[in-house]
């Protein structure tokens, strides 16, 4: 296995030419999608399923293409997330937002735009290789960032703002949007690279406790952040269903970690070394951005 690093170089110079590679693209349109897309970001997902291939013995080859998939997925939920319909936000990863820039009807096409050419990337993918574990990839993919996935949460998040937070509502909004992608890409890898049910839910199991616990540290930073290390405004989710507005900031940070301790524990009994996730895990807790 390599490093986060090496991954999200990987990812990084793999990016635009994937998108590229798809055909003409109206000129206007591909500057706004690259606009968000190459802004840089931790790639926190699409090292997660680079990663997840590589310790299950499969290859970042096949695994590329699904991953670059799942990062044009993620930029276009923040597009449309920052929009003035949403949270309208003016800064994203220390530059104007889209809509700041390019205008709100290329922004939201720009965020479409990354959504359809992710799943034309996955589906062409799956088609040339013949092999059936991308068909389940790409449908993992779907559905984490559906309806039923960070769609749902996104949903639920928008329309009860403003009202009193439950434990029940609060669960339900980070489980799927924020957490549903990153099962995923756990998913996703472990599925590239042959593995069988019970460890990709191991995986998924993973994810899902990481995926709570990341979103509970953004809402923390929203509240402590340093807006210049963070590259965007604090102090954002005010009215919203937050962890720290159900428990408060210390009580969000025990819960915090009590996640990332059922994150380590679900990985136990997987047959590679799990020492690189575990990192992820536990540096996710003292991260400033």
């Amino acid at each position: 296995m390599r490093d986060a690093a090496a991954y999200r170089d990987l990812i990084n110079r793999s990016l635009e030419p994937r998108l590229r590679s798809l055909g003409a693209i109206p000129e206007r349109l591909l500057e706004a999608m690259l606009y968000s897309l190459t802004a840089g970001g931790k790639r926190l997902r699409p090292v997660l399923l680079l990663a997840a291939c590589e310790a299950a013995g499969g290859s970042c080859e096949t695994a590329l293409p699904y991953a670059c998939a799942l990062e044009m997925i993620h930029t276009y939920s923040l597009i449309h997330d920052d929009l003035p319909g949403m949270d309208n936000d003016d800064l994203r990863r220390g530059r104007p937002t889209n809509h700041k820039v390019f205008g709100e009807g290329v922004a939201i096409l720009a965020g479409d735009g990354l959504l359809n050419a992710a799943m034309e990337i996955v589906l062409r993918e799956s088609v040339r290789s013949g092999n059936m574990n991308g068909v389940r990839a790409a449908e993992v993919l779907a559905r984490h960032a559906g309806v039923t996935g960070m769609i749902g949460g996104q949903t639920v998040d928008v329309t009860m703002e403003g009202s009193a937070p439950t434990e029940e509502l609060v669960t339900y909004i980070h489980s799927h949007k924020t957490s549903d992608l990153l099962q995923a890409p756990m998913e996703m890898g472990m599925i590239l690279a042959g593995c069988g049910p019970d460890q990709v839910e191991k995986g998924r199991c993973y994810g899902y406790h990481l995926g709570i616990a990341f979103q509970i540290v953004d809402d923390i930073l929203d509240v402590t952040g340093n807006p210049e290390l963070m590259g965007k405004n604090t102090g954002m989710d005010e009215n919203k269903m937050t962890w720290v507005a159900l428990r408060g900031v210390e009580q969000a940070r025990r819960d915090a970690e009590d996640h990332i301790r059922q994150a380590v524990k679900a990985l136990q009994g997987l047959p590679w070394d799990t020492s690189f996730f575990e990192s992820i895990a536990r540096e996710n807790l003292s991260r400033a951005y």
